[in-house]
């Protein structure tokens, strides 16, 4: 069972396990410990367990599951992988997620092809050995490999994950294997105290299937008094150094620093008897202090289809916030349901007070109308304007009906009888038969036109951004709509792919869309350059004179 670092040592784990309650945050407490030990000059991996039997996120809906993240070498995986390289220097990829569909997936193809030699293929030891051949794997070359198991601890679907963990601590000895809880210290009003008992009863669960924690995170609202924490530790077999709150902040860039103030990563690297320098976090401190106190503020409109669960947005959101940190400006979102505009709500009511519009991606027709009306009103009131994905196709439509006279222009991908259809399936994409998997997908190469605004916030000619997409800009309308004023700033070196559309700079202050997903690539200390300077011109735009009684756009598109 390899799992040696670049330096021959062998790598250790850290296990991290949910109970009482789902949503308790076990990807940013991960992602936290990540953090913490890199800032200790330790090499980090991470990885995500999901115990559902999708093979992957990629046809789940963004309502039930929020956004899927994308890795550079293509993988469509868990939010919780973009929480990881947000908070670390870690490039993730397909290995750092995978799941139950996967797992099975895996046997039962070995057990087809005979691999098995004639045995009963059974959950142990045959699912539990692929579950813990895929975390080994995941940790060569590094110090330390984070591993987040999906769910809640007393599901039955994430029985064969904590099986698979038990198993590892067990071949691997207890100084390379460490098991964090995540777990709920709730506050009764009624009774005006905190509550150890769903603690007690989660790892209580735990034991019963042979872990005990090392190390308990408690999430609570408030502080956890030392006599709280003895309660907790006497009931649940740990130290009370290592009971550690979880307490909530602000701003989850507040949460490394909160957790080390805790001693969290100094009980780590005790379990784990690792050597390690004291964690330089002067990074986060400056984040911090950027997130509290900023000196300007701006509002900025998110106009899409998945605005009653912000999870779907999470990377976008994320993204808006880093780009005010290098603005030194506090953004508010106001996420705004483009079906609202097409059932009738009047899009100046709406964006009348936002500094900017971003319209992100998504899929299906519904909502697509509102969005492209959204457009309209931004480039007619030349209020700063940012289209991801889908966001830029439907600026794409907007252009080719309101200023290059393409009447009924749209994507066949919503209206496969248009008679402009400026935005098309690829060629390889027509004859569908799976969904999974089917798009471009990953990090693809993007050279930009010198001048334009897109190499002014690159400040280089050659760049690499994910994707996550079937349709294309049409090339058949390149000269028509380049002819009226739309500049195909962005494009792959061959030239066959459009990347990056926009307007030009003395016609309009910032009017950008690009086909991939650059909030993919967005950290808190390095912002992405297109969101950097989206905040910047919003900025300025509340700034400016400019700022005046919205013209009224077009009724209908």
């Amino acid at each position: 069972m390899s799992r040696k670092t670049k330096g021959g040592r062998p790598a250790k784990f850290i296990f991290i396990t949910g109970g009482v309650v789902s949503s308790l945050g076990k990807g940013l407490s991960a992602a936290s410990i990540g953090a913490l030990l890199e800032a200790r000059g330790l090499r980090v991996t991470l990885q995500k367990l999901d115990p559902y039997i999708n093979v992957d996120p990629g046809t789940m809906s963004p309502f039930q599951h929020g956004e899927v993240f994308v890795t550079d070498d293509g993988a469509e995986t868990d939010l919780d992988l973009g929480h990881y390289e947000r908070f670390t220097r870690a490039v993730l990829g397909r290995k750092n997620n995978f799941t139950t569909g996967q797992v099975y997936e895996a046997v039962i193809n070995q057990e087809r092809k005979g691999d098995y030699l004639g045995s009963t293929v059974q959950v142990i030891p045959h699912i539990t050995d692929e579950i813990k051949r895929r975390i080994v794997a995941v940790a060569e070359g590094v110090d330390i490999a984070v591993i987040e198991i999906g769910g809640t601890v007393g599901d039955i679907e994430s029985l064969p994950f904590l099986e698979a963990i038990r198993q590892l601590r067990h071949q691997l000895g207890p100084e390379h294997c460490c098991y964090i809880h995540l777990t709920l210290v709730p506050y009764l009003p009624a009774a005006e105290e905190l509550k150890t008992k769903p603690t007690q009863h989660s790892v209580n669960a735990l034991q019963e299937i042979g872990i005990q924690p090392d190390i308990l995170l408690c999430r609570c609202d408030r502080p956890l008094s030392d006599g709280m924490k003895d309660k907790i530790a006497l009931f649940c077999n740990v130290s009370k150094e290592r009971v550690i709150a979880a307490q909530d902040a602000e701003s989850i860039y507040e949460l490394p620093l909160r957790l080390h103030d805790e001693g969290l990563d100094q009980q780590i690297v005790d379990a784990l008897n690792i050597w390690s320098a004291q964690p330089r976090l002067d990074e986060w401190e400056k984040i911090v202090r950027l997130a509290r106190s900023p000196h300007d503020q701006v509002k900025i409109a998110v106009v899409g289809k998945y605005t009653n669960l912000k999870d779907s947005y999470k990377s976008l959101h994320e993204a808006l916030v880093h780009g005010g940190l290098s603005n030194n400006c506090r953004v508010e979102l106001e996420y705004i349901d483009s079906e609202k505009i097409e059932k009738g709500t009047v899009v100046k009511d709406l964006l009348k007070d936002c500094d900017g519009v971003l319209v992100p991606g998504g899929f299906g027709s519904r909502g697509t109308e509102g969005k492209i009306r959204a457009i309209e009103f931004a480039r007619v009131n030349k209020v700063p304007f940012f289209g991801i994905c889908l966001g830029m196709q439907m600026a794409t439509v907007e252009f080719a009906r309101h200023l290059a006279g393409l009447t009924g222009a749209n994507s066949s991908e919503f209206d496969p009888k248009t008679p402009h259809p400026v935005i098309h399936l690829m060629k390889d994409q027509e004859y569908l038969e799976r969904l999974g998997g089917t798009m471009r997908l990953g990090a693809w190469e993007c050279r930009l036109e010198r001048g334009s605004q897109a190499f002014r916030a690159y400040g280089q000619p050659h760049i690499f951004e994910r994707h996550r997409h079937r349709y294309e800009f049409n090339n058949a309308y390149r000269d028509r709509l380049s002819k009226r004023g739309l500049k195909l700033s962005g494009s792959t070196p061959d030239r066959l792919l459009v990347e990056i559309i926009e307007l030009d700079a003395k016609k309009h202050p910032w009017f950008l869309g690009c086909q991939f997903h650059p909030e993919f690539k967005s950290r808190p200390w390095a912002p992405h350059p297109l969101f950097r300077e989206f905040i910047r011109a919003a900025l300025l735009y509340k700034k400016s004179s400019r700022r005046k009684a919205p013209a009224k756009p077009r009724a209908k598109s």
